[in-house]
This record gives C-alpha cells, sequence and structure tokens, in this order.
C-alpha cells in the first residue's frame, strides 16, 4: 500500500503557511517546507519564514537548515525531504510538503531521477558565473538553442533552474524537457493529495503589496544590510532571491528605497503569475482551493475531506 502524502502548493502570499499548519492539526501531519530560500538562516523578513509562534507546536523540516552560501538545489531538498519522510512515517503521522517551488514539489511527488554528478559542481559553478558576469539571460538563451520547450518554462532569472537544465544536457546529451516528460509517466509511489490554494488576481496582488510593505515595516533593509556585512555576496543564489536582489541596488547607491520597493512588488506579482502557470501545466488530479472569501474554516473542511476520501479510496 502506498503512504500517504499531502502537497499544499499555490502561489506566494496565497496563505500556503496558515492553511497548512492548521492542516497539520486536523491530520496529524509534520510540514516539510518545499521554498527554495526558507531553507537559509539570516533570512527571515524577505523570505516570509513561518515563525516559532506561528508554527504553534507543528514540526517543520528544511527551515533555517543551511547557511546563505551553501548549496541549495532540487537534488538536495528531494534527498532530505525523502528522508524527513521517513522520519515523519516512523512516528506515525502525515507529511504536509508546503510551498511554492513546484519544481521541488515534482521531484518528490513523481520520485524523479536525477543525474549524480560525483560533488564536481565544475559546469554549474560556470554557469552560475556566467549568469553574474554576463546577465541571465545569457544562460537562457544557451537553454533556448538546446531546449526551446523547457526554456519556454523557465523565468531568465531562475538562476537555479536554468543551469540545472543546461547542466543536465550538457551531461547526458538529454534535453530536460524530454527527461520530465518520461519522469511524469511514472507512477508515484505515494498516495499524493494535492491542493493548490489561489484566490482573485486583484485580491492576491493587493495580498503581496501588503506583504512587501511589511515587510519593509519589519526590518528587510536592515536584514539585507546584516547579509552584506557579514560577506555574504550579492552574487550567490540565496542573494538572488526575492526581497534581497531588490534591495541591495538600494544600499549600493544604484537606485532610491521607492524604486527598490515597486520592483520588490513588481517581481514579485510576475513570480505569482509563474507559480500559477506552472501548476496548472504540472499538475493532475487536484483540489483547487479558491481562497478569495477568506473563508478559511469552509476552505479546511474541504481539504479534509478531499484527503480522507483519497486515504479511503487507495
Amino acid at each position: 500500500m502506498k503512504k500517504p502524502l499531502v502537497v499544499i502548493a499555490g502561489p506566494t502570499a496565497c496563505g500556503k503557511t496558515d492553511i497548512s499548519i492548521e492542516l497539520a492539526k486536523r491530520i496529524n501531519g509534520e510540514i516539510i517546507s518545499a521554498d527554495s530560500m526558507q531553507v537559509y538562516k539570516f533570512m527571515d523578513i524577505g523570505t516570509a519564514k513561518v515563525t516559532k509562534d506561528e508554527m504553534q507546536g507543528i514540526k517543520h523540516y528544511l527551515i533555517d537548515e543551511l547557511m546563505p552560501d551553501e548549496e541549495f538545489n532540487v537534488m538536495i531538498f528531494q534527498q532530505k525531504a525523502k528522508e524527513y519522510m521517513d522520519e515523519i512515517y516512523s512516528k506515525g503521522k502525515i507529511p504536509i510538503i508546503a510551498g511554492g517551488t513546484g519544481f521541488y514539489i515534482n521531484a518528490v511527488v513523481n520520485d524523479n531521477e536525477f543525474t549524480e554528478t560525483n560533488d564536481d559542481n565544475t559546469i554549474r559553478e560556470k554557469l552560475y558565473k556566467d549568469a553574474e558576469d554576463k546577465g541571465a539571460e545569457f544562460n537562457h538563451n544557451k537553454l533556448k538553442e538546446v531546449d526551446p520547450e523547457y526554456a519556454s518554462t523557465v523565468h531568465p532569472n531562475n538562476i537555479k533552474r536554468v543551469a540545472r537544465a543546461l547542466e543536465y544536457f550538457y551531461l547526458t546529451g538529454q534535453k530536460f524537457s524530454e527527461h520530465n516528460a518520461e519522469e511524469k509517466k511514472k507512477a508515484s509511489p505515494y498516495n499524493t493529495s494535492f491542493i493548490i490554494l489561489n484566490m482573485n488576481r486583484e485580491q492576491l496582488y493587493k495580498r503581496i503589496d501588503l506583504r512587501v510593505d511589511i515587510m519593509m515595516k519589519n526590518g528587510l533593509l536592515d536584514e539585507v544590510k546584516s547579509l552584506l556585512d557579514m560577506g555574504y555576496d550579492p552574487s550567490l543564489v540565496s542573494m538572488q532571491g526575492l526581497g534581497y536582489k531588490e534591495i541591495v541596488p538600494y544600499i549600493n547607491g544604484e537606485c532610491n528605497l521607492e524604486m527598490a520597493v515597486d520592483e520588490l512588488k513588481k517581481r514579485t506579482r510576475h513570480f505569482a503569475k509563474r507559480q500559477l502557470t506552472w501548476f496548472k501545466r504540472q499538475t493532475e488530479n487536484c483540489l483547487w482551493i479558491d481562497l478569495t472569501d477568506g473563508d478559511k474554516e469552509s476552505a479546511l473542511n474541504k481539504i479534509t475531506e478531499y484527503i480522507n476520501n483519497n486515504l479511503s479510496e487507495k
């Protein structure tokens, strides 16, 4: 019998943290973060990282586990997530993967296979360096040449995913889009209940703008300054994340604060749009939950019923 797995996904600022914690209470679950940024220490405000108080006693994994200059990619996420899932299963509990990084989520749900590089990161590091020196478009254009299908699904600024796809092609000679298509045909080893949260686009964008304003009020500027003072270079993959990349130019005197904040809001809205596009393309047999009316209790009831039905049918 397949083991149960619950996924709470959706665009940034749609309420995944709150819903996943309340759900964990109902189904005796623990939460694995599928966020490519919250794994880093010292990066709390800009990542909207869940606080200890907000966790309400529910154990979270892949939060605050790495330093900002440590490597974190889909392979590392998959390995760690599966280890934590085994730990959660051993307690008789249900793992809940919660986050907005669809690429990471699918890697676990579909148990994707990734080519091992024997810890030789030469190709990846060169691609990161090219992105830093020549701009993100440089690598994205190379990806367009070798794998236009996959290039159309990833934004040029997503340096890690672009580099991963190019690295895979250089190591194997196979297009990453072809590899993904093969992986999607495999049956998932889990009995997965896949929930995607969403809301009216206008309301989501208002929530994003408000979240950025709250981040600034809570000290995002000081957080970015502190990271720079600790010696973390702006070119690091972690420092290229939303909330950090946009503030560094202000600190360096390249723009005023209003411009930096407006740019952060704009990029976050675009990011949310891309997240929704990803989930619409990549997922089947999912429960979509509209949170526009803000009725969290009704949403949780629908989600719980969906999960219980899923478990009873398999």
